[in-house]
């Protein structure tokens, strides 16, 4: 297989992952969530790895690996405005339960 090939292979595998995490987020399956990052984040390790120096053949490879790259993007953007508001109500938590811990600590 050409590396091109791989190189698209690789980013469509990005790409439903990230769709994957998109659906965790959905439904507020954080600790998925968090396992399909790890997965992208080594896909996107292999990606940083075969692509270097790697050029496609033609523009329907470029347009093709646009497509794809857009579509992470998108993804992670939404992926974010579901977890955004769970990570605030984690900070809170933590800063409510430094707060309780420091009151005892003075009692």
């Amino acid at each position: 297989m050409p590396a091109y090939e791989h190189i698209l292979q690789t980013y469509g595998s990005l790409a439903a992952k990230s769709g994957q995490m998109l659906d965790a987020a959905r439904n507020g399956d954080w600790e998925r969530l968090i396992e399909l990052e790890q997965d992208c984040r080594a896909i996107a390790a292999t990606l940083k790895r075969v692509e270097h120096g790697t050029a496609g053949p033609d523009a329907a490879y470029l347009e093709r690996k646009a497509e794809l790259i857009h579509k992470v993007l998108a993804d992670d953007a939404e992926v974010r405005k579901h977890a955004e508001p769970r990570m605030t109500k984690l900070q809170t938590y933590i800063l409510s339960t430094r707060a309780q811990d420091k009151s005892q600590q003075v009692h």
